[in-house]
């Protein structure tokens, strides 16, 4: 199940969506229901008892579990905003139990995101436990949306599968998993050099055929596709760029 709210589609092997900004109206009993259809694209529910009055504006509804509520009311709700015709539900947990959001996902069917509110610390947290989205407070600083935005696309194409369903769809998730490679790559980097100043022998002189030829097998069990054959001249090349690196930020240690 994925529910559309403006430009984002949440769920069903999308990518990770961070949601926020004045546009995302929380409906309260003091709140003028009429005046929510013209400029707002969704509202964000967490009275229980709203439930039926935010189903009938027609927009997407984000229920929010409230902190009492347990598993069963919290879909049950989700439920009644269906049966009273608007099946864009969106789940949104925000204490965070990321163990009940993973519940609530299984066995719901819909969409689950997370409320970080104006801290993106949990970010990456959720997005590997399987949210489908990220909720922040519209007046969240702008370095903590920029985290989370960096946390959906690179956790997210570590651990969330996609599906998609056109060239540019699956030439953005290509984007999405270089993003993710990159951040790997030199993080690799960085480790192979701290490796080059530990190494009795550094640079060229001290490759490990052995121990590469056990680094590509190990690969190859979580790579089928490529398996050894084809993993073997791609960690080559990375084996080797990191040497360079390592000859560029330590040139003495790397002549020796």
């Amino acid at each position: 199940m994925s529910v559309r709210i403006a430009d984002l589609t949440i769920g069903e092997g999308r990518p990770v969506a961070v949601l926020g900004g004045p546009l995302l109206v929380e409906l309260s009993p003091s709140v003028e229901l009429d005046a929510l259809a013209g400029p707002a694209v969704a509202v964000v529910v967490d009275d229980l008892a709203l439930v039926r009055a935010a189903a009938r504006l027609a927009l997407p509804v984000i229920l929010r579990r409230p902190r009492e509520a347990s598993l069963m009311e919290w879909l049950t709700a989700a439920d009644r905003c269906e049966a009273e015709g608007n099946p864009s539900v969106v789940l949104c947990e925000a204490v965070p139990d990321l163990a009940l959001m993973k519940a609530a996902r299984a066995e719901s069917g819909r969409p689950v995101i997370v409320d970080l509110g104006k801290d993106a610390v949990l970010a990456g947290a959720a997005v590997a436990a399987g949210a489908d989205g990220l909720l922040l407070d519209p007046d969240a600083p702008s370095e903590v949306v920029d985290a989370a935005v960096e946390d959906a696309r690179l956790i997210g194409a570590v651990v969330r599968p996609e599906a998609p369903e056109d060239l540019p769809q699956a030439r953005a998730a290509i984007d999405r998993t270089d993003a993710a490679l990159a951040v790997i790559l030199e993080r690799r980097a960085e480790l192979a050099g701290a490796i080059q100043r530990l190494k009795p022998v550094g640079g060229f002189a001290g490759r490990d055929p052995e121990r590469e030829r056990k680094v590509v097998a190990a690969m190859a069990q979580r790579a089928p596709r490529l398996g050894e054959p084809g993993l073997r001249p791609i960690m080559a090349a990375v084996i080797e760029a990191g040497l360079h690196a390592a000859e560029r930020e330590w040139p003495a240690r790397a002549s020796r």
